[in-house]
């Protein structure tokens, strides 16, 4: 009888540090990040930017790309810190300090039951363009890794996955970050494991919550 495990993304998942939203029209002296609106008051190095899964979505953790076999999750967040926020155009950076998942299930045959699902590794860093591409990557010689267990009916799994790096997609319209079938390899576990993986999330809205209001985040 075939049995299958499913993987565990982050996002890293990482992951991960994860407020960058592409270019709108701005003043020729914003920074890359800005908040409350397109080319308004730069977001200061050393404030934290943190998001939630957008309304209505599910953190995705798929046994194929863009399947619907796997893990999906209702709560998902991320946490940041910036490191740097040029003047646009140009790249910000980040820290990205915190993913959490909650409320996962598995419609994996033989899964009982998703125990948890961690992020390793942490922080990564986050590089966010003007033009809205974001790339996190772990430190040098790393890689980015993420952690699940699962209940099944041979008893508690644990799988190791990891990526190389993740790349995101930013949106000023929605002040969200979107990953998209992002690729993971199994690097240990039983067999039971599947040997990849494949992480899809939003995140909407990222805010500075550093100032008060916790106003939404913008990339110039």
């Amino acid at each position: 009888m075939r049995r299958h495990t499913v993987v565990a993304i982050a996002a890293t998942a990482a992951l991960a540090g994860l407020t960058f939203l592409p270019t709108t029209a701005a003043s020729a002296d914003s920074a890359v990040l800005t908040y409350g609106s397109a080319g308004g008051n730069a977001v200061a190095v050393g404030d934290v930017i943190t998001g939630s899964l957008a309304g209505g979505t599910k953190a995705s953790l798929a046994t194929s790309s863009g399947g619907s076999t796997g893990i999906t999750c209702t709560g998902s967040t991320l946490t940041a810190t910036v490191t740097d926020n040029p003047a646009a155009p140009g790249t910000a950076t980040e820290s990205a300090t915190a993913q959490t998942f909650t409320g996962c299930t598995s419609n994996v045959f033989g899964v009982t039951g998703v125990r948890s699902i961690t992020v390793n590794g942490l922080p990564y860093t986050t590089s966010a363009a003007s033009d809205g591409s974001v790339t996190v990557t772990p430190a040098a010689g790393g890689s980015i890794q993420t952690t699940v267990v699962l209940s099944t009916l041979l008893g508690s799994v644990t799988c190791v996955y990891q990526a190389p790096s993740l790349s995101a997609v930013s949106s000023n319209g929605t002040n969200s970050l979107t990953f998209t079938n992002q690729a993971f390899t199994k690097v240990s576990g039983s067999g039971l494991c599947n040997a990849n993986g494949y992480f899809s999330a939003s995140y909407a809205p990222l805010v500075d919550s550093s100032v008060s209001g916790s106003p939404a985040i913008y990339t110039n």
